[in-house]
């Protein structure tokens, strides 16, 4: 008989310091970029709306938001096993990935100081911002007895480097997708307060609005450089970037669905609503958007999914390793196959409607 009391075992680097998870495919990322090619970029084709945003981060709105109340102020004790451990992920997850862009945007406002001026304090204003982000998710982590050794990760985890056209679309995609994760679910608990089991949530509101007018601000850089979005290689990697994104969530969250059932939510049905929004969001600066309501966008992320249960079953078989390559191999082959194939499916060309109303 399993105690379902029982608090599930974390790895510790010392007591009460979690253990980074492992990095795969589907964890969050550390970037960096060609910091000399980001300060030579002509911005005056849009430097009005990037100072407008720029105004919009200086009033910083969000300066009194993070600060814990007294619901926090108990014991968590009773979210016990597997919705405890599924509750510790979710929130190293986001840590992660909110500190990742801490490290990037800080670096690039320094960087850029006495070369961009406009944009250096605008990276440094959204530093601010993910670090706030960071530190009340490592504040929440720590309601459950962990919490993530901020520092080591820095100097611990692989930077992976993409050109600045990429930190463009790989960014505001981040921000917008991330608005989109926060919003739906603050409005989901605020309907139905009974599934808020835990304070965190009812910061959400703000909180995506931050990520709102980040992924703003990535999309004025993008139209103040339009070369990196007007010719047919941007329509690729646009491509490339979205599918990148959604199907990294989709794999992610349905992996999870036991904790988005623990706060009422269907994971499949709401990651197609934020991939949707995301997708018409992205369709208003990218030359190109997603045919994401086509059934075979996701009955092939769902081949995926099953290929990938399949995976996890192989590893933690007892099966030698050398053979578990072989057993594992037409999975990671039809994981491939699929993703190709999602790529190859017709785009909606969206160019011709930006500046229209949509």
């Amino acid at each position: 008989m399993v105690d379902s009391l029982k608090k599930p075992g974390f790895e510790e680097m010392r007591p009460g310091i979690k253990t980074p998870a492992k990095e795969t495919l589907l964890t969050p990322r550390f970037y960096t970029t060609d910091f000399d090619e980001m300060a030579q970029m002509d911005i005056s084709v849009n430097e009005d709306e990037l100072r407008a945003i720029l105004d919009e981060f200086r009033a910083d709105y969000n300066r009194h938001h993070f600060v814990r109340d007294a619901e926090f102020e108990q014991s968590w004790d009773h979210i016990d096993g597997d919705t405890r451990r599924l509750f510790v992920e979710f929130l190293e997850r986001s840590c992660t990935a909110e500190f990742s862009g801490f490290l990037l945007y800080k670096e690039l406002g320094r960087r850029l100081k006495d070369k961009s001026p406009v944009l250096a304090e605008c990276f440094n204003l959204m530093s601010r911002d993910e670090a706030r982000h960071a530190g009340f998710l490592n504040k929440a982590l720590s309601d459950f007895n962990m919490s993530l050794d901020l520092g080591f990760l820095t100097k611990s985890r692989k930077y992976t480097f993409f050109k600045p056209k990429f930190i463009f679309y790989a960014t505001y995609l981040s921000e917008k997708i991330g608005y989109w994760r926060y919003i739906t679910i603050f409005r989901h608990l605020d309907a139905h307060p009974e599934d808020r089991v835990y304070p965190i949530f009812r910061w959400f509101e703000n909180w995506c609005q931050d990520e709102n007018r980040h992924g703003d601000f990535f999309d004025a850089i993008m139209r103040s450089q339009p070369q990196i979005l007007n010719d047919w290689k941007a329509r690729l990697w646009c491509r490339f970037f979205l599918l990148s994104v959604f199907g990294t969530m989709y794999l992610n969250d349905i992996q999870r669905k036991d904790f988005y059932a623990s706060i009422g939510l269907d994971a499949r049905e709401y990651d197609i609503q934020v991939i949707e929004k995301t997708n018409e969001n992205a369709g208003r600066v990218f030359p190109i958007m997603l045919d994401v309501e086509k059934p075979e966008f996701y009955q092939r992320l769902d081949v995926c999914l099953k290929n990938n249960e399949k995976l996890s079953a192989i590893a933690n078989s007892s099966t030698p390793k050398f053979l578990q390559f072989f057993q594992k191999l037409p999975f990671y082959v039809s994981n491939a196959w699929q993703f190709v194939r999602l790529y190859l499916m017709k785009p909606i060309d969206t160019a011709a409607t930006h500046g229209a109303v949509r």
